[in-house]
C-alpha cells in the first residue's frame, strides 16, 4: 500500500476517495494526526499530514518515529514524502518540482532512530538515502502526466523553524546542497530502518536566502501562491504513480 506524507501546502489529497480515518497509537507516541485511508483510481492509499491537519506542528517537533511506525503497522510498503524547499542552485527557482537523490543532515536533537538501547548496536546502509526504484517511478509518473520534474538534487535538512541566513545558505552551497528544507531528516533514515521504500517530491517555493528574488529577504506571502499552484501538479504526479 502507498502512503503519502504531506508537508506544508499539502494537508489533504483532493483526489483521494476517503473511506475512513483512524487514530493510530504507537510505542513512540501519537502520529501527527489520524491516518486518512482511501483510494486513488481504485488503488489503496493512506495519507498523513506531517505538520498536523491544521499545520500546527513545527518541523523540529514532528514525531517522525510515530508517523513512520504507524504507517508500517498499517501495511504500508511505499512512502512518498511531499516537502517544500528553498532553491539554492540557480536553476531551481520557485515552482520547480524536484525528486532529490541525496541528503545532508544539519538537524540536531531529534529522535532519529528506532535502534535505542539495543545490543549489539545496529547500523543501516544509508549510502543512497532514497529508494532508487521508487524515485524512478516518480520521475516516470511525472513524465507521463506532462509535469516537468528535475531528476536529482542534494537536500540540506536544517533544524528550523526559522529560515536560514544568507551566510548559512552560502555554507550549504559550498557543502554541495542544491535545495534546503526542514523535514527530510530523520524521516528518510527512519524509513530505511524499518524497511519502507521512501522517496520525496520537493516543491521549490522560494529562492533560498541571499539568492535570486530572496537576495534581500524572503517574501513569505508569495510562498503560499507558489504552493497553491504546485499542489495540483503534485497530486497529478502522485495519481500517475499510484495508477501505473
Amino acid at each position: 500500500m502507498f502512503a503519502i506524507i504531506g508537508g506544508t501546502g499539502l494537508t489533504q489529497l483532493s483526489n483521494l476517495d476517503v473511506s475512513r480515518r483512524q487514530v493510530v497509537r504507537t510505542p513512540y507516541g501519537e502520529a501527527s494526526g489520524p491516518l486518512t485511508f482511501g483510494a486513488i483510481r481504485g488503488v489503496p492509499v493512506v495519507f498523513l499530514a506531517r505538520h498536523g491537519y491544521g499545520h500546527t506542528i513545527a518541523p523540529h517537533q514532528v514525531n517522525y518515529r510515530a508517523n513512520l511506525w504507524a504507517l508500517k503497522e498499517q501495511g504500508v510498503g511505499d512512502v512518498v514524502s511531499v516537502v517544500s524547499v528553498g532553491g539554492i542552485r540557480a536553476d531551481l527557482g520557485p515552482g520547480r518540482i524536484v525528486v532529490p537523490h541525496q541528503i545532508i543532515d544539519y538537524t540536531c536533537g531529534r529522535m532519529s532512530t528506532f535502534f535505542e538501547n539495543e545490543a549489539p548496536v545496529k547500523h543501516i546502509d544509508f549510502t543512497e538515502p532514497y529508494t532508487g526504484e521508487l524515485r524512478s517511478r516518480l520521475l516516470a509518473a511525472a513524465k507521463a502526466c506532462g509535469e516537468a520534474a528535475v531528476d536529482g538534487a542534494v537536500y540540506a535538512a536544517t533544524q528550523g523553524p526559522r529560515l536560514e541566513t544568507a551566510a548559512e545558505i552560502d555554507r550549504l552551497e559550498r557543502d554541495g546542497a542544491d535545495i534546503v528544507g526542514m523535514t527530510g531528516m530523520p524521516e528518510a533514515a527512519l524509513a530505511r530502518e524499518i524497511e519502507l521504500a521512501y522517496a520525496a517530491i520537493a516543491v521549490v517555493v522560494n529562492h533560498a536566502a541571499g539568492r535570486g528574488a530572496s537576495a534581500r529577504g524572503i517574501r513569505l506571502r508569495e510562498i503560499d501562491e507558489v504552493l497553491k499552484d504546485a499542489a495540483g501538479r503534485v497530486r497529478k504526479i502522485i495519481e500517475g504513480l499510484v495508477a501505473a
